[in-house]
Formats: structure tokens, sequence, C-alpha cells
């Protein structure tokens, strides 16, 4: 039945902020931008290597997102990266912060998390 997983939508308070993050710091690509007048919003969709990964909204005025404690719900979005201090030393040069690199224990794999704008935690996962 299933196939793949199309894209994650993630809902932004500042638009231009997290417009910026996405594209510029993290380096996806803009497929589309559209301006919903009726909604009063942005819609963004983005890709990673080609692939359609990220639809960005804006809304006027959305509640904020519970991250800490970690509450039930989609708790982050996980990207593969080849080489993890490189993926790390990028992002610092760009202003965002990573916490402690950890080891998966099961795996053996070594992580870091960070945070977009609206402090939704992001993972670096290193391949």
């Amino acid at each position: 039945m299933l196939k793949s997983v199309h894209h994650l939508a993630i809902i932004c308070s500042d638009y231009r902020q997290s417009k910026d993050f996405y594209t510029r710091v993290l380096g996806l690509e803009v497929l589309q931008e559209i301006y919903r007048a009726e909604r009063r919003s942005w819609k963004l969709d983005l890709a990673l290597n080609g692939l359609y990964v990220i639809e960005l909204f804006s809304f006027p005025d959305p509640p904020a997102r519970v991250s800490r404690p970690e509450a039930a719900g989609l708790r982050h979005l996980a990207f593969a990266v080849e080489n993890l201090d490189a993926s790390i030393a990028e992002l610092k040069q760009k202003g965002v912060i990573c916490e402690p690199v950890r080891t998966d224990e099961h795996t053996g794999k070594r992580f870091t998390f960070f945070e977009d704008p609206d402090k939704l935690p992001l993972e670096l996962y290193e391949i």
C-alpha cells in the first residue's frame, strides 16, 4: 500500500526567517513558492538533492509547539550526513549551535540535534 514518505509539513512563526534557515543555512532547494491570500499564508515546497521533502507553511499567529519536555507526537526530523563533524562545523559557521555528539547505542552511529528558528528539533545522523 504505502510507497514512501512524500513530504513533511512544517508551520513556522516567521516565514522569512524560516525560509532563510531551510534554504541558505540547510541548503534545501525551492521548488515552488505560493502565497495563498485567502488564508494569509505562504506555502514553500523544498527539495533535498532533487527530492521533494518539506512543505513550509506560514499562518497568522500559529500557537507555539511544545518541544521540551518531549511531548506526544512527531519528535523530530532527521537528515542523513556522511561526515558529522564537517556538517556540524558548517552549521556552526552559519550560527547554528548543535548539541554534543552522541552515539546510537544500537547502531553505533553518531548523531546530534539542533533547532530550526521555531525550536523544532532537527537531527544530523551520520551514515
